[in-house]
């Protein structure tokens, strides 16, 4: 090969890669308030800067949700294909970096063609090494489709991570139903053994004259329907074992169930009732407070919205390797090896060759098909924009709503709780006015269902504000 061809084969080379034709990259701007929807009191004390994360490990203080945490990220088959789908994807990054590289191979030729000049037929023979078509990327097409490739990995890897934060925040919102299922149960069983007290006593004094029948059916109502609400509560907590149960992707320990009376933190087995003030302490107890800034820009580390940016990049990627199809491939080809005319001097000495080639190959007419790739690549990163815009709003709206939480459900708990007294002691009242004669049936039937309900209330009350600080834990991406 003369000086000048290898000076240009060289610059070739050097050239390969260097160009890129894909649209500089800019982060959409978030259609979203630049600070975050805090109440006045949080606002006071909340940071400008984005809270640090808060690992879960942090966030969840009881050993008992701790340790089904651990066994869902380890056993459950949803996170375990969104870990196998990282692996084939960085599969795929792999196919597409070598395609940088040149495929060389190995391989024996043997050809036959007729001389021109004898007419008789001339046989060749090679052996050695072959380089076939070797894309020198001048325009950045290899290298975007490698870029895309790339985002689409980390892409998945953000995906991944978000069904791990999914998954934990699902299996604390199961353990936590099953905390208000023990509690719930426990206030059934409690109510029913006092009904059936109730209803015992009643009876006798029916039997001998002292009650009538309206006071006697009554009673048998009150007890039927706590037998009805005592059945009602046993088959929500089978029901919230059973979800638990597929998100642990096993059976869930026993000593890990919350039971009734309910373990508190500390473990404790003199657990409070479900109207003691130690009971909001244990409820409070399960989970650590979730930090939280001023600055909306905490949401752009949520994994559904890094996600939705990678593959925004991918899709500006694609539009570089689309652009770039429309200009000409330069390729090589060489080989390198033994030839002879002859199979049997194929592997002596003083036979060895070689040859090396180039073609530029450029597409006249192909019916627009390149165009459309290009016009398709940039509605796909048009869609990627949108998709990317909708995961901030989401995660915005989120993040507000687990925010307007804190408060009201805060208020509504203590109004609860006020209200649960109340009805204690309009039902203790009653019930002395019953037994001096100066109540109704009717009125101290009211009065027990309303404790009932009451009782039920505010453990549903106390559920749902943990739930919501799981909520705003999982708006914040963990």
């Amino acid at each position: 090969m003369s000086q000048p061809s290898l000076l240009t084969l060289s610059a070739a080379l050097l050239l390969a890669g260097c160009g890129s034709l894909a649209p500089t990259y800019e982060r959409p701007a978030a259609p979203v308030p630049t600070q975050l929807p805090l109440a006045a009191a949080e606002a006071a004390s909340a940071s400008a800067a984005p809270a640090a994360p808060l690992a879960w490990q942090d966030f969840v203080r009881h050993p008992a949700p701790r340790r089904l945490v651990e066994l869902a990220l380890a056993n459950n088959r949803d996170l375990r294909v969104a870990a196998l789908n990282v692996e084939r994807a960085r599969a795929q990054l792999d196919v597409s970096l070598a395609d940088r590289y040149p495929t060389i191979g190995v391989g024996v030729a043997a050809n036959s063609a007729p001389n021109t000049q004898s007419g008789n037929q001339a046989q060749s023979y090679t052996a050695g090494l072959q380089m076939a078509s070797w894309e020198l990327d001048f325009l950045g097409r290899i290298g975007n489709l490698n870029d895309a490739a790339r985002s689409q990995l980390l892409a998945t890897e953000a995906g991944r991570r978000s069904a791990e934060l999914a998954l934990v925040g699902a299996v604390l919102s199961s353990y936590l139903n099953l905390v208000a299922d023990a509690q719930l149960l426990g206030v059934a069983e409690r109510t029913l053994a006092s009904r059936e007290a109730t209803f015992k006593l009643t009876r006798i004094k029916s039997d001998a004259g002292a009650a009538s029948k309206l006071e006697e059916q009554s009673a048998v109502t009150l007890l039927a329907q706590a037998r009805v609400a005592r059945q009602q509560a046993l088959r929500q907590r089978s029901q919230d074992l059973a979800t638990l149960a597929l998100l642990l992707g096993g059976p869930v320990p026993d000593d890990a169930v919350p039971q009734p009376p309910v373990l508190d933190p500390a473990g404790d087995t003199s657990a409070p009732a479900p109207d003691d003030a130690g009971a909001d302490a244990a409820w409070a107890a399960l989970l650590a407070e979730v930090p939280v800034g001023l600055s909306s820009e905490v949401l752009l580390r949520r994994p559904d919205v890094v996600q939705a940016e990678q593959q925004l990049q991918a899709a500006n990627a694609n539009i570089g390797a689309a652009r770039a199809a429309m200009f000409p491939r330069i390729t090589l080809t060489a080989s390198a090896g033994q030839a002879s005319s002859q199979f049997s001097g194929l592997f002596q000495g003083g036979n060895f060759a070689w040859t090396l080639g180039a073609q530029a190959l450029m597409t006249l007419f192909d019916a627009g098909r390149n165009q459309a790739n290009v016009n398709a690549s940039k509605v796909g990163r048009d869609i990627a924009v949108a998709q990317y815009e909708r995961a901030v709003q989401a995660a915005f709206k989120d993040t507000a709503d687990a925010l307007n939480g804190l408060a009201t459900w805060r208020d509504q708990r203590q109004a609860q709780a006020d209200q649960l007294a109340s009805a204690r002691e309009i039902a203790r009242l009653t019930e002395l006015r019953y037994g001096a004669g100066a109540a109704s049936e009717l009125e101290r039937l009211d009065a027990q269902r309303s404790l009932y309900a009451a009782e039920q209330a505010l453990v549903q009350t106390r559920l749902a504000e943990q739930q919501n600080r799981v909520g705003l834990w999982k708006a914040l991406g963990g």
